[in-house]
């Protein structure tokens, strides 16, 4: 794994990094707050399940407590932490909140990704 399939991303860079990059690849955004234990358990269960996909599918971390941020949760009516939104061709295809196993996020991610072929 390139350690730019997972990476942070802010309100700067979000058209860029996931509505410009979901057109090659989809892109997982994982909207989460530090407070938040279930962020804090998902976390790792993320980058478990995208090494498997060996940059076939990328992660970009928001922290929305962090400068702006909250403002694309506002955007995107996310609700509750943590949240989960897959894009592919600059638009949101599905999401889920809470803390989910791998099995979960894997089927998430196959049954919902149109451009993804592994």
């Amino acid at each position: 794994m390139t350690t730019d399939t997972i990476f942070n991303i802010d309100l700067d860079d979000f058209e860029e990094k996931v509505l410009t990059a979901s057109h090659d690849t989809p892109v997982l955004v994982d909207f989460w707050a530090e407070w938040c234990s279930p962020c804090l358990f998902i976390a790792p269960v993320l980058k478990q399940v995208l090494e498997q996909y060996e940059g076939k599918v990328l992660l970009a971390k928001l922290e929305v407590d962090e400068g702006e941020n909250m403002r694309l949760a506002g955007k995107y009516q996310v609700r509750g932490f943590p949240t989960i939104i897959l894009f592919e061709e600059g638009q949101e295809v599905e999401r889920f909140s809470s803390a989910r196993p791998a099995s979960f996020i894997k089927e998430f991610i196959e049954s919902n990704s149109r451009i993804l072929e592994l």
